[in-house]
């Protein structure tokens, strides 16, 4: 039976997840709730209907979504316009989103198969041919739906295409080893060392990422550790210090390469769309000294022997 999979956006001639030209497919949902994170409509794993609310045109002069809409009370109005959807009562039919002609209603999410998304990838072979891209599947998690995973890399190594899995490793290791013998290259993230402060800023304790690292390590697969450092969160010293030592001692080597992600005020307006709280938008930082902290991380890594940069120009 073929597999399908739910996604939320295909990016074309990516640089950033993996090397060379790439296509990356975002995968809906995932276990962690990272204050910073920039997909928010990433975390459900079912499709959901946004609210853009400067696009709307007002009830009054058009209603189109509340005419058409099956439950009472899933579309909530403020002031005349659309403000939000309740989650609780929409079933998610996407009536209103069909029906809407300001776009103020928009669709996260989709279903596809296998072969919707080779349709995609393989647009691109010639950019992957000339730069040694490939593949990327990101989210989202990924692994959330590893079957599909598995069989979308078993059909691009099938096609001799490269394939980066990108994940928390935040799920029982079985999913990891269903798309394991498809998977040229792994990306990953330690956010946090301290379990207690890993949950607190992602909604999760660190320590099955951490196991699942360790087995990773122990296989051929490539692997690329990145650290996003967010202020006030994880940028201190013992922190960094913690980070490197379990590199070094639990995972023997084995990181090709560790990326530092210097903290972007990213995804706002989707948090808006989904009537969903950014937990970073008090965050005020100095760019300049916020980027010397980042370089002395760097540096400090490169000393300890972790080839590390800034960034994720270089695979």
């Amino acid at each position: 039976m073929s597999q399908t999979g739910i996604i939320f956006n295909i990016q074309h001639f990516t640089i950033h997840d993996g090397p060379g030209i790439r296509t990356e497919i975002f995968f809906k949902g995932c276990p962690l709730h990272c204050h910073w994170c920039s997909n928010p409509e990433g975390i459900a794993c079912h499709m959901e209907v946004a609210v853009n609310r400067k696009k709307c045109i007002s009830r009054k002069n058009c209603g189109e979504c509340e005419t058409v809409c099956p439950q009472p009370g899933a579309l909530v109005f403020s002031r005349g316009k659309l403000h939000s959807i309740n989650r609780e009562k929409c079933i998610r039919c996407l009536q209103c989103v069909n029906a809407c002609p300001s776009e103020a209603l928009s669709q996260y999410g989709k279903e596809v198969s296998v072969e919707d998304c080779m349709k995609e990838i393989r647009k691109d072979l010639g950019y992957y041919k000339r730069s040694g891209g490939g593949i990327t599947v990101s989210g989202g998690e990924p692994l959330l739906q590893s079957d599909f995973v598995a069989e979308l890399f078993k059909t691009c190594k099938a096609e001799g295409i490269h394939t980066c899995c990108e994940s928390s490793l935040y799920l029982d290791w079985s999913q990891v080893e269903k798309i394991l013998p498809y998977t040229d290259l792994f990306i990953s993230d330690i956010k946090h060392m301290d379990p207690r402060l890993h949950k607190n800023f992602t909604g999760v304790n660190n320590k099955l990422i951490l196991e699942n690292l360790v087995k990773l390590s122990q296989t051929d697969t490539e692997l690329i550790l990145r650290i996003p450092i967010i202020p006030n969160v994880n940028e201190n010293m013992i922190n960094i210090e913690a980070t490197a030592d379990f590199i070094l001692n639990k995972l023997h080597g084995h990181v090709k390469t560790l990326q530092l992600l210097s903290f972007m005020r990213l995804g706002e307006d989707k948090y808006s769309s989904l009537n969903m709280p950014y937990n970073m938008k008090d965050v005020k930082i100095n760019r300049t000294a916020f980027q010397s902290v980042v370089t002395k991380i760097a540096t400090y890594m490169n000393l300890r022997g972790i080839h590390c940069i800034i960034g994720t120009k270089e695979y």
